[in-house]
C-alpha cells in the first residue's frame, strides 16, 4: 500500500543533499533514536540487532524522484494493468483460492473481486513479493528515510519504530521484512503501522504476515476497508452509466454526491439503458478518460476501495480488475483517443522485438512494468514516434514490425 507511506519526498533534493540535512551523522542519529525505541516497549537487545551496523538505503531518494517519471493517460493507466496477464492470473488463483475468498467475504464482507483486484495490483497475485528486481530490506529504506528525510522524517521515524515493535513481537526477522522503497511489504503491500494495527491471524500460526500464505494479508486488507474505509457487506462499488445528448460534463465532478433517481431525472441511464428511477442509493459522476468517454456512477464502496491508495485510477483499475477476472466484460464506450489495451501475446512480441533491437524489456513475459517502458520509451525516442511517452501500445507495435 505505497500511498500510506504519503507525501512524497522532495524532489528537489538529491540523496547527498538530503543525507547533508541530517542533524547527525548516521551512527550517532541511531544511538540517540534508541531512547525512542526504549519507549515504544523495544528492547535493547531487538534495536541493537537491527540498526546497529546497518547502512542506510540512501537510494530511496533518487527513487522516489524517479515516481512520476511515466506520466499516463487514464486509458493508458487502465490498460496497463488490467491486462491479460493479469486477469488470465487472477483466474487462476481465484479459482485456487476459492476457499479463503469465501472465508474472508464471509468474515469481513468483502467480495472477491475487489480482493482479486487488490491482490493483482499490489503485488501480481504474489508474484513480485520477495523479487529482489522489486524489493529491497526495509529497515535500511525505513532507517534512511527517518534520519535523512527533513520534511517527512516524524512520519518515517513513527514507521520505522512499527516496524521494529513487529519484529519485538517475533512476528518476523528483519531479513524477512524486504518491501517497496518506502517500506509497503507482502502481498497487499502494507506499511508497518497497517501491519501492527490492521493485520488479522487469518490461518491461526499464532502470528500476522504479509508473507508467505496470502490469508493474513488479504484478511488484513478486508479488515482495513472495513474499520477505515467503511466498505459496505452486498454493495456494489459502481457501474457505467450513458449520458444523454448535451448532457453538462460539469456535473461528472468525482466529488458531488446525487441520489441514483436525481441522475436518473437528467437523463443518466445504466449503460443498457436501463432507467435508475426508484434507486435512493447516493452515487458520484466521474469521466475518467474526459467527455465522450466511460461514464461511471460510482458508489460508496468506490471510496472505501479508494481508503487504501487515495488515488480514483488507483482504485479504478483495482475495481475493474477484478469484475475482468470475475468474468465482467470490459467497459462498452470506448476511451476517447485511446487504444484497446493489447493481448498478452503482442505485449511479448513488442518485448521480443525491442529485445532484438538492443532495447533490454528485463523480460518478454507479456508483463509491462518499468524496464519495459523505459525501452520502449527510448524506442520511441530513436524512431522519431511521438509522444516518447514508454505505452507499449499499438503504434509502437506497428513500427516494430515495420523495422
Amino acid at each position: 500500500m505505497l500511498a500510506l507511506a504519503g507525501g512524497a519526498l522532495s524532489s528537489a533534493l538529491g540523496a547527498p543533499a538530503l543525507a547533508q540535512s541530517a542533524a547527525q551523522p548516521f551512527n550517532v542519529w541511531v544511538e540517540k533514536f534508541r531512547a525512542r525505541a526504549r519507549a515504544r516497549g523495544i528492547s535493547d537487545a531487538v534495536y541493537s540487532k537491527v540498526m546497529v551496523g546497518l547502512k542506510p538505503d540512501t537510494s530511496v531518494y533518487a527513487q522516489d524522484r524517479a515516481q512520476p517519471e511515466f506520466q499516463e493517460l487514464t486509458w493508458q493507466y487502465i490498460n496497463r494493468r488490467v491486462s491479460d496477464w493479469r486477469i488470465a492470473t487472477g483466474r487462476k488463483r481465484a479459482a485456487e483460492y476459492a476457499g479463503l475468498f469465501a472465508r474472508i467475504e464471509k468474515e469481513f464482507g468483502v467480495e472477491p473481486a475487489v480482493m482479486l483486484g487488490y491482490w493483482g495490483m499490489e503485488s501480481a497475485f504474489g508474484d513480485v513479493v520477495d523479487n529482489p528486481r522489486h524489493m529491497k530490506p526495509v529497515f535500511n529504506s525505513l532507517a534512511a528515510l527517518a534520519w535523512g528525510d527533513p520534511r517527512r522524517r516524524k512520519y518515517w521515524e513513527t514507521e520505522l519504530l512499527n516496524a521494529l515493535v513487529i519484529v519485538e513481537r517475533g512476528w518476523s526477522t528483519p531479513q524477512d521484512m524486504i518491501g517497496s522503497w518506502a517500506g509497503a511489504m507482502g502481498h497487499t503491500q502494507w506499511m508497518p503501522e497497517v501491519w501492527l494495527n490492521m493485520g488479522v491471524d487469518f490461518d491461526g500460526n499464532g502470528r500476522i504476515s504479509p508473507f508467505g500464505k496470502p490469508d493474513d494479508a488479504l484478511a488484513g486488507t478486508a479488515n482495513y476497508l472495513v474499520k477505515r474505509g467503511r466498505y459496505r457487506r452486498g454493495e456494489p462499488w459502481g457501474f457505467e452509466a450513458k449520458l444523454p445528448a448535451g448532457f453538462n460534463d460539469g456535473l461528472a465532478d468525482n466529488k458531488t454526491w446525487r441520489g441514483l433517481s436525481t441522475w436518473g431525472n437528467m437523463g443518466v441511464t445504466m449503460v443498457d439503458g436501463r432507467s435508475l428511477s426508484g434507486y435512493d442509493e447516493q452515487a458520484r459522476l466521474w469521466l475518467p478518460g474526459g467527455p465522450g468517454g466511460p461514464a461511471l456512477l460510482l458508489l460508496h464502496n468506490f471510496y472505501a476501495v479508494r481508503s487504501y491508495n487515495p488515488s480514483s485510477n488507483y482504485a479504478l483499475a483495482v475495481c475493474y480488475l477484478g469484475d475482468r477476472v470475475m468474468g465482467e466484460g470490459p467497459f462498452q464506450t470506448p476511451w476517447p483517443g485511446g487504444e484497446r489495451a493489447l493481448t498478452l501475446a503482442e505485449l511479448q512480441e513488442i518485448q521480443q522485438r525491442l529485445t532484438r533491437n538492443g532495447f533490454d524489456t528485463g523480460g518478454t513475459d507479456g508483463r509491462v512494468g518499468n524496464d519495459t517502458m523505459r525501452a520502449v520509451r527510448a524506442f520511441q525516442t530513436k524512431a522519431g514516434l511521438t509522444p516518447a511517452d514508454g505505452y507499449p501500445g499499438l503504434a509502437v507495435l506497428t513500427a516494430l514490425r515495420g523495422r
